[in-house]
């Protein structure tokens, strides 16, 4: 029961052509919606959602209770962490089928690709380290110890560092890419989980789930620069524009923070244990993975309101890069 403990990251509960006259709107062969790339733990299923259609596309069917995603650099490829394998699967997006598996000692859980080499970051949960995967997923190249039960992955722009929110350790592990080696750790709130960094790599943002805050670091300084308060239970970070977005699990909402004075702007009220959350390409969406409720909460960047629920598999966790 593995995956049902890891499943919540708080110990709460187990579970198991148009025509129009005579002009033709050609679209391009590449032009799609956008997808939500959902892990749902309890189905054993990644659901493929069109979010433009509101509904799920496709299913793949993955063993092991999948949890945490990654894109590979050019987003056809989905990594899955599966914490009952233990595992990791590779998933072909315009094929819709995995093409591999990699077993994995201990937890796998938390995720990360590196932008610039592809290499695939996988969190041991049970351990103090984080596994380095060849970036077809094939092959275990070595692992690195960071602090205790890490978690959320984050690499730069760069690819030069990696961030990993150490849960248990309350701090983030700062890892040299090149030496493959913990450089420092950063001290956060409590049991930090997800870690999001800023498009420029600059700040870094920590879900810490039992003091109901989010650590904001400075990484160039390597040091925390403030916190602010959310719901209960903060668990994942996106950013859009000038806000941050924390998905609070027991409170059912998400949390909008203003990201130059570090304040609260709003609470919104989304679906049963939010746990995973992105913003879309153009910033002016968020997606929540409500785990509680097997939905998807679609939310205005802008208004700050829902605008659309998703009827997903059940036990949706998304925890990772899953919007493409």
């Amino acid at each position: 029961m593995i995956a049902r403990h890891l499943r919540t990251g708080t110990g709460r509960r187990f579970a198991g052509p148009l025509l129009l006259g005579l002009t033709l709107l050609c679209v391009p062969v590449s032009a799609r919606a956008d997808e939500a790339l959902v892990t749902a733990q309890g189905a054993n299923t990644l659901a493929i959602v069109d979010l433009e259609a509101g509904t799920v596309a496709a299913q793949v069917p993955i063993d092991g209770a999948p949890a945490g995603i990654a894109l590979s650099p050019d987003r056809r490829t989905a990594f899955v962490t599966r914490p009952e394998g233990p595992g990791l699967a590779v998933v072909d997006l315009a094929t819709r089928t995995v093409t591999g598996t990699l077993a994995l000692p201990g937890g796998p859980l938390g995720i990360a690709v590196n932008p610039k080499s592809g290499a695939v970051y996988v969190a041991d949960w049970y351990g103090s380290r984080i596994f380095v995967v060849s970036p077809d997923g094939t092959r275990l190249d070595t692992e690195i110890q960071v602090g205790a039960s890490p978690s959320g992955i984050a690499v730069t722009p760069d690819g030069s560092t990696i961030l990993v929110a150490n849960r248990e350790g309350d701090s983030v592990s700062v890892v040299d890419v090149a030496s493959a080696t913990e450089t420092q750790k950063i001290p956060v709130g409590r049991h930090p989980f997800g870690i999001t960094l800023d498009a420029e790599g600059t700040r870094a943002y920590t879900a810490n789930v039992t003091s109901n805050d989010v650590s904001v670091i400075d990484v160039p300084g390597r040091h925390e620069i403030g916190r602010v308060t959310t719901g209960e239970r903060p668990y994942v970070v996106a950013l859009a524009g000038p806000r941050g977005f924390v998905t609070d699990q027991y409170s059912g909402t998400v949390t909008v923070f203003n990201l130059k004075t570090l304040t609260n702007v709003a609470a919104i009220e989304v679906g049963d244990h939010p746990e995973g959350i992105a913003a879309s390409r153009d910033g002016r969406t968020l997606t929540v993975a409500n785990w509680g409720s097997n939905t998807l909460s679609v939310i205005d960047a802008t208004t700050l309101k829902v605008t659309n629920e998703i009827k997903v598999p059940d036990g949706p966790r998304a925890f990772g890069d899953f919007l493409r």
